[in-house]
């Protein structure tokens, strides 16, 4: 399925997300963490089990003007102890997302990651951005341009794999899959061509499924129909792109804020390839900016 923006993909995927979505938010002690809780609730129909300290968090709810009655709270004395019963809320079915409150990522992350928390898949964790572009004709996604650095070619494999698959589970047709570099040219001058001809040709052997991968691209010619059509591609990629992988950290940072402040779009990213996809907002995110990624994660769980 072709989503025009994020209402469109919501709708879509909102019986499977009221079917039984819920997530496990640790240390929501601050009132956006909370608000956005609420929102996803009310408008979503995404349950929540917050963790952490019971008292701050039912004065939180209070503060906002809800019955701390109607949630689910949990108590956690510590940092580790919140995210040990996050994880073992997920172990158990009862939570199908992980979200961050107040509490700092690498902590997050360092105590999630623990053995006992059985998170860890065997696959990379990385972090897909979901992007309305005004002048764009549908959602595109651009990974990973949070946490993985600079990726090595099987670490790129596990990257497009993840997004492919939270994208199918989100009711995606086969993804248009786009390995960026600064032209489709292939040379060893420029690492980021070669592993991305790499991809291409595991695409073409049967390795990497579900999906159509073409690379290197430049990014206008993956975004725009019109360089497609003057450049003469024969591939069903360019122009009609609906995940972009980035060739480091840096360019996929660039190109989401250059995106976001120059063109006005519209983004969510959620962090997938752990036992359950994780929300990790910055923890002076505004309640608006928590609620859309909240019910995209629960739409990939």
């Amino acid at each position: 399925m072709i989503y025009h923006n994020f209402d469109e993909l919501l709708a879509q995927a909102a019986p499977h997300i009221r079917g039984g979505r819920t997530l496990a938010v640790v240390r929501p002690e601050d009132p956006n963490t909370l608000e956005a809780v609420v929102e996803a609730k009310n408008k979503g129909g995404l349950e929540s089990i917050l963790v952490g300290d019971k008292n701050k968090i039912a004065a939180g709810l209070r503060g906002l003007g809800h019955d701390p009655d109607s949630f689910a709270i949990v108590s956690a004395d510590s940092d580790e102890d919140a995210v040990f019963t996050a994880a073992d809320l997920v172990n158990e079915g009862k939570a199908h997302v992980i979200m961050k409150g107040l509490i700092e990522t690498p902590i997050l992350m360092k105590n999630l990651f623990k053995e006992r928390c059985n998170f860890r898949t065997g696959k990379l964790i990385s972090h897909i951005c979901f992007v309305q572009i005004p002048s764009y004709h549908k959602i595109v996604a651009l990974s990973d341009i949070a946490l993985n650095i600079a990726p090595t070619l099987e670490q790129k494999r596990d990257i497009l794999e993840n997004a492919v698959d939270a994208m199918l589970r989100m009711g995606f047709d086969k993804p248009m899959v786009a390995v960026l570099a600064a032209n489709e040219h292939v040379s060893e001058k420029m690492p980021e061509t070669v592993d991305a001809a790499a991809l291409k040709t595991m695409n073409q052997d049967g390795v990497i499924k579900n999906c159509v991968v073409e690379g290197p691209l430049s990014y206008d010619l993956a975004i725009s129909p019109k360089v497609a059509a003057i450049k003469k591609c024969t591939s069903p990629v360019p122009g009609n792109v609906d995940l972009m992988i980035m060739p480091n950290i840096s360019a996929g940072n660039i190109l989401l804020k250059s995106l976001v402040y120059s063109a006005g779009a519209h983004r969510a990213g959620i962090v997938v390839g752990g036992r359950v996809p994780m929300v990790l907002p910055s923890r002076a995110a505004v309640a608006e900016d928590k609620y859309l990624p909240m019910l995209l994660a629960a739409a990939a769980g």
